[in-house]
């Protein structure tokens, strides 16, 4: 299979047919680790973080030594909109992308205080599940089942990222993708390349 392959660095790999090739994982102290495909009737995407050194399977996403705030975007309502809006579906479920989802999520410059507040959201998070261990994450977010510290962490996660979004909760999923899709026109409208005196696409920063 690998010497039928177009690619050359795949067909230099068929003289050892027993080892993996494309390893992606990285040396690192920490991983938020976010699932490719995840249930829509959970309210949360689950995302999670692991110790360094842990080995992430092919159904999951890595961000390596990522700060935690990112773990507060990714488990916010507005990125559960976000996704379930522009990236594909596993039957009903979300099927996450990183060129779909996570890279195009809008988000708005953020300052030292906002990312210190997210952090310490996510951080809320981790504990309030930590409250419930040995609790399995399909468990956590059971629609019906749960736990109520924990979807209060994720409440006040949503108020503290849609205070810097718009000043105050957005009143509806609606609200939050209008929202959205206003910010991600504006950030692809000014990285729109131009031409320069050579035709040479130049991206104005």
């Amino acid at each position: 299979m690998r010497l039928a392959s177009t690619k050359k660095q795949t067909q230099s790999e068929a003289s050892t047919p027993y080892r993996f090739s494309e390893i992606r994982h990285q040396s690192s102290k920490t991983t938020i680790v976010v699932p490719r495909v995840s249930s829509e009737n959970r309210p949360y995407l689950p995302v999670g973080i692991v110790e360094g050194g842990s080995i992430i399977g092919d159904r999951n996403f890595a961000l390596y030594d990522a700060p935690l705030w990112n773990m507060a975007l990714i488990a916010s309502r507005l990125h559960w909109v976000w996704i379930g809006t522009v990236c594909v579906r596993m039957r009903t479920d979300f099927s996450y992308s990183n060129t779909l989802g996570w890279n195009t999520f809008p988000v708005p410059t953020l300052t030292e205080k906002n990312k210190a507040d997210l952090t310490r959201c996510a951080e809320d998070i981790l504990l309030a599940r930590e409250h419930h261990f040995p609790a399995t994450i399909a468990e956590l977010y059971d629609p019906a089942n749960m736990p109520d510290d924990l979807r209060a962490a994720h409440e006040h996660n949503d108020e503290v990222l849609e205070r810097i979004y718009i000043g105050r909760r957005f009143k509806n999923d609606t609200e939050r993708l209008e929202k959205l899709f206003d910010l991600y026109t504006k950030m692809t409208a000014a990285a729109t390349p131009v031409k320069g005196k050579r035709g040479r696409k130049v991206r104005d920063h």
